[in-house]
């Protein structure tokens, strides 16, 4: 079975571009900007931390603090004093490494094709070729190579997660009751899921009152221009200081209402889809949030978009490496393309799956069901197109979306979405204690405080 084993808060921020668990398969993946930050002059670079006799140096803390602040500074969120913010990220580096040293220990692996796999959706998702990619980093000072591996250590660590968290998780009726009930009462923001855009007019920390009353005046006008009935996307590309806002109209993606900034939540938990805030103020800018899309999950009467899928599954082994199953699973795909050969057919000749005998058909299925590169990969699909090959745990994937429908769920239904729900909050929940135990079992040695 391909289920899926997502750990929702665990995503991490890649070296180029500050991501929400993306490149990992959440389900909307948001453009990003790949704009390397201005980490300014340099000193000698020195060592900060060790973990096991692997060390961690002053620029890697540095780095990763700027990205930090980009990010909560796209959310709107307030920025902590940067000597918090330095502790914060030299422990979160700690952990990072104790966790891919176990990834090693325990014969993990992300080999190339993997990686080409990754690198391929992240340009995808940003409107790019890999070239084009490649390109652009090099003109903004980032570092392809880097990027992968980065790339590759994150895929890494969502694998040993993955491994080591699965047995520790169990989702009980019980549980499913409770989230309903919470989720009814409207005492549990979990439950609330907002695809959200939003505009930002930032304001600098050392803007004068005159400065202030003159980018408020600019919100005024953006959210002016939208109210008169002007498309979000286009205000926000050419008004809003977001990164990214130019090529994706300010577009958030959809997430649970815990994982927003509260004072997007707040803002525009009462409006409908399509409503539009007022103007909201943090210690960024000034925001204008319109929602996009907003659900409760799990409540009676829930409707999702269900997706009718068939695949052929090939398992890498001793007499099939994963480069061959990749170029077999192309030529598949141009012979079907071609009308030469049948997909049902060859998926019962060759799948290695329980689907097999039924043509690869997998049935109707709602969202998040499949392990995340798979549900990355359907996403990206119209009805009736197949998709390249793709790699996740369980094998090599030829996808084939048939159809796709809006339907309501039956309370059975409702339930099996709601116990996904809940495993994945269970998961965030057993990563923390897990992450605390391979931090407490490694040696850690520091060195001398970061200079930031």
């Amino acid at each position: 079975m391909i289920s899926r084993l997502s750990t929702g808060a665990l995503a991490l921020i890649l070296a180029c571009a500050a991501l929400p668990a993306h490149a990992q398969g959440l389900r909307v993946t948001p453009q990003v900007t790949l704009r390397a930050p201005d980490i300014g002059p340099r000193p000698a670079d020195f060592i900060v931390a060790v973990v096991n006799s692997e060390p961690i140096t002053n620029n890697e803390v540095r780095m990763r603090l700027l990205r930090y602040e980009q990010q909560l500074q796209q959310q709107g969120q307030p920025l902590p004093p940067r000597s918090e913010l330095a502790v914060q990220v030299l422990e979160r580096l700690v952990n990072e490494k104790a966790q891919l040293q176990l990834a090693r220990e325990n014969g993990l692996k992300v080999d190339e094709a993997q990686v080409d796999q990754a690198e391929q959706n992240f340009a995808r998702n940003n409107g790019l070729t890999v070239a084009e990619l490649r390109e652009r980093m090099r003109a903004e000072g980032a570092d392809p190579s880097r990027f992968r591996e980065d790339l590759r250590s994150q895929m890494l660590l969502q694998r040993v997660r993955d491994r080591e968290l699965e047995s520790r998780v169990r989702v009980t009726e019980l549980d499913i009751d409770q989230y309903l009930r919470d989720a009814r009462s409207g005492n549990d923001l979990t439950g609330l899921e907002l695809g959200l855009a939003h505009i930002l007019i930032a304001v600098p920390e050392t803007a004068s009152d005159a400065q202030v009353a003159q980018l408020q005046a600019k919100a005024q006008r953006a959210l002016a221009r939208v109210r008169a009935g002007e498309d979000f996307g286009k205000v926000a590309a050419e008004m809003s200081d977001a990164a990214g806002a130019a090529t994706n109209g300010g577009q958030i993606g959809l997430r649970s209402a815990d994982r927003l900034p509260p004072l997007f939540v707040e803002a525009v938990k009462d409006l409908p889809s399509g409503g539009v805030s007022n103007i909201i103020r943090s210690a960024a800018g000034f925001h204008i949030v319109k929602v996009l899309e907003k659900h409760q999950a799990g409540l009676p009467g829930a409707a999702v978009t269900q997706s009718h899928v068939r695949h052929i599954l090939l398992r890498p082994g001793p007499q099939l490496t994963e480069a061959q199953a990749l170029e077999r699973l192309a030529e598949f795909k141009r012979r079907v393309q071609a009308g030469n050969a049948d997909f049902a057919q060859l998926a019962r000749d060759f799948s290695q799956d329980a689907s097999a005998r039924n043509g690869g058909d997998l049935g109707w299925v709602n969202p998040g069901v499949f392990v995340p590169e798979f549900e990355e990969t359907l996403d990206h699909l119209k009805p009736g197109e197949i998709s390249e090959p793709v790699i996740t745990r369980f094998g090599v994937h030829l996808v084939q979306l048939l159809e796709r429908r809006e339907v309501t769920l039956s309370e059975r239904e409702q339930r099996e979405l709601v116990r996904n729900l809940v495993r994945e909050r269970k998961l965030d929940e057993a990563y923390v204690s897990w992450a605390q135990e391979v931090r407490g079992r490694a040696f850690v040695e520091y060195r001398e405080p970061p200079q930031i």
